[in-house]
């Protein structure tokens, strides 16, 4: 089992808001990373930070998680929290499948926000999209009962691949989401929307425990 760090190391560089675990293979404690039981929000492939420290925020009752392979990023993530001293922030430097799978406790997650992931267009590297049955099993053995994994993406045919995969899964309740304030677009979005790409959105409530 492996935790997929890309190779700067952390051990240099500390803030509360850049969050390192005491142990990489057993879930976390929210309390523990928190301080509080508020429900938590998590932003896998969360980039420089755009949207979750403007939903961070918006919602000071909620804990909000950005997930970043990259430690340039994910310092960006701990810069912005820090000028805004916003409480309710954490950054977790590690693939996003490695979290889901193994650091995320069971049914503890309120939401889950996915918002353009690489959609590896090439057919021969479709296996590499993070949208997977297995992936979509993890999603919902870590969320709350109900609770929602919210995206986002650009490319038409991930899109249709995305709600394929949610469908054939079963247990799961589709819905419109609300489209973002401006504030909360991440840096990706903006970059679509003045090019004027349509950006396609959906969400999944988890009626089913996986």
């Amino acid at each position: 089992m492996q935790c997929y760090l890309s190779h700067s190391p952390l051990k240099n560089y500390r803030s509360e808001f850049l969050y390192t675990p005491p142990s990489w293979f057993a879930p976390l404690n929210w309390f523990e990373v928190f301080d509080n039981a508020n429900p938590v929000e998590i932003d896998l492939g969360c980039g420089d930070g755009s949207f979750l420290v403007a939903r961070a925020s918006r919602y000071p009752e909620r804990n909000f998680l950005g997930v970043e392979r990259l430690l340039g990023r994910a310092r960006k993530v701990d810069r912005k929290a820090q000028r805004l001293g916003l409480r309710n922030v954490r950054a977790l430097r590690i693939e996003s499948s490695y979290a889901v799978n193994y650091l995320f406790p069971s049914g503890s997650v309120a939401v889950y926000h996915i918002y353009f992931p690489d959609p590896w267009p090439k057919k021969r590297h479709h296996k590499r999209r993070l949208i997977q049955n297995e992936f979509l099993a993890a999603l919902g053995r870590s969320l709350v009962p109900r609770g929602e994994v919210r995206l986002a993406t650009d490319h038409a045919q991930y899109f249709a691949a995305i709600r394929e995969a949610f469908g054939a899964t079963g247990g799961w309740e589709e819905f419109a989401p609300t489209p973002p304030e401006p504030e909360e677009m991440t840096d990706f979005e903006r970059e679509f929307v003045a090019q004027g790409k349509p950006v396609f959105r959906v969400g999944y409530r988890l009626v089913a425990q996986a």
